[in-house]
């Protein structure tokens, strides 16, 4: 087995005393995986991202937990283990918590379906650490500086779970601009790649992802449910697919024998490759597409009285930080509003947020409201949240939500 030398790290990891304060202490007991600055009350001075902090609770000197230091981030340590149970954090133990993720996909594996996410950061124990399979390619997407002493140990022990034949880093912005590594960002360090796209199987459907140069991973595999419930529901019908980025609820639609699909996205090249994943199946519908701004040109097709069966609004993250949580509702609020107007008699209209700081029950109670103004008979149908392979083990980890309202008229 060959991995590039780009893995190995120059540093070798040092284990830091570190003792929090009562507040700190509670999070750590409670399992939760972040440990804030001000929340450690001593620490050594020395310390340097991917350090192993041994955190001591303030009873009787015994450790409660273990984590990774993170020197430039306000999550100072990134917990690994949380338990007065004593562990070594070595290979054996990276490995058992991968065979643990890995367990926890089979259900998904069992259908006809080949991309997956293997690791989902701290809800899998990998805080700020990534892996998304697609068919026989690994991709592990690196958040964090804490990563690259263990990466030699790491990589390996996911690409034999996941028997991936190549293995593609890909680098947070923040980690493309750190000097304490040789990787760049699309690095194949395990394995060939002749082609920067990779073809993969979504329950039964045919789509590519550019691992090397497309967004996070490639592909956005948290909506997979989502998008086949919305195929199911989209036979003869006119569909119109909001913020389709690589056409995942069009495709879907389309391969279940929906009559016409609207694929609407600012840009022209994500467009291209909904187009692409389309022909990748077989479909007798029309693919129709719209380049533009999603909120001007919902408002242009109402202007021109146009409408759909299905619409589906699934926006980027309007609240990346808790200074725009104010105007975040206000544009979920108003995308209701456009999406009902654009939805035909008795149709569906499918609202989505992957805003983690919107919590669900806001979410839909800004949908309940915003529809509820327009004096139309609706039921929920559906109210969903994260697919398997994106479990939730804390309350900050949950950010997927679904409603599906079904017009009565």
């Amino acid at each position: 087995m060959h991995f590039s030398p780009k893995i190995k790290s120059n540093y070798t990891p040092k284990r830091l005393a570190v003792k929090l304060n009562s507040k700190g202490e509670q999070f750590v007991v409670q399992g939760h995986p972040w440990v804030f600055s001000n929340n450690v009350f001593k620490i050594n001075e020395d310390a340097k991202s991917g350090d192993l902090a041994i955190i001591f609770g303030k009873n009787k000197n015994r450790v409660i937990g273990l984590g990774l230091y993170d020197a430039n981030s306000p999550i100072r340590i990134k917990m690994l283990h949380s338990s007065i149970e004593q562990v070594e954090i070595n290979a054996d133990f990276f490995q058992k918590k991968i065979e643990e993720a890995f367990s926890k996909r089979r259900p998904l594996l069992k259908t006809n379906t080949t991309s997956y996410r293997l690791l989902f950061g701290e809800n899998d124990g990998f805080p700020g650490l990534i892996a998304d399979v697609y068919a026989s390619v690994l991709v592990v997407k690196i958040y964090s500086e804490i990563w690259l002493p263990y990466l030699e140990v790491i990589i390996p022990c996911l690409q034999q779970t996941s028997k991936a034949e190549t293995v593609v880093i890909r680098l947070s912005r923040t980690l493309e601009q750190s000097k304490s590594h040789q990787l760049k960002n699309g690095d194949v360090v395990y394995g060939t790649f002749e082609n920067e796209v990779v073809h993969f199987i979504e329950h039964g459907v045919n789509f590519s992802a550019n691992v090397i140069k497309g967004h996070k991973t490639g592909y956005f595999l948290d909506h997979r449910a989502n998008r086949k419930q919305v195929g199911v529901w989209s036979k003869g019908k006119t569909v119109l697919d909001v913020f389709s980025y690589a056409g995942g609820f069009s495709v879907h639609a389309l391969y279940n024998g929906a009559k016409e699909v609207t694929s609407l996205d600012i840009s022209k090249q994500a467009l291209e490759i909904a187009l692409q994943n389309g022909k990748l199946n077989t479909y007798i519908g029309t693919h129709k597409t719209i380049a533009g701004d999603a909120f001007e040109t919902l408002k242009t097709l109402i202007k021109n009285k146009i409408n759909y069966d299905v619409v589906v609004i699934d926006p980027p993250s309007f609240a990346k930080q808790s200074s725009e949580i104010e105007l975040a509702k206000k544009k979920y609020a108003q995308l209701a509003k456009l999406g009902e107007k654009l939805t035909a008699k008795k149709g569906l209209l499918v609202l989505a947020s992957c805003s983690s700081r919107i919590v669900s029950q806001v979410f839909f109670d800004i949908n309940s409201q915003a529809l509820s103004s327009s004096n139309r008979d609706y039921q929920i149908a559906l109210k969903t949240g994260h697919d398997i392979d994106h479990p939730v083990s804390f309350p900050e980890g949950a950010y997927l939500k679904c409603g599906y309202y079904q017009f009565l008229e």
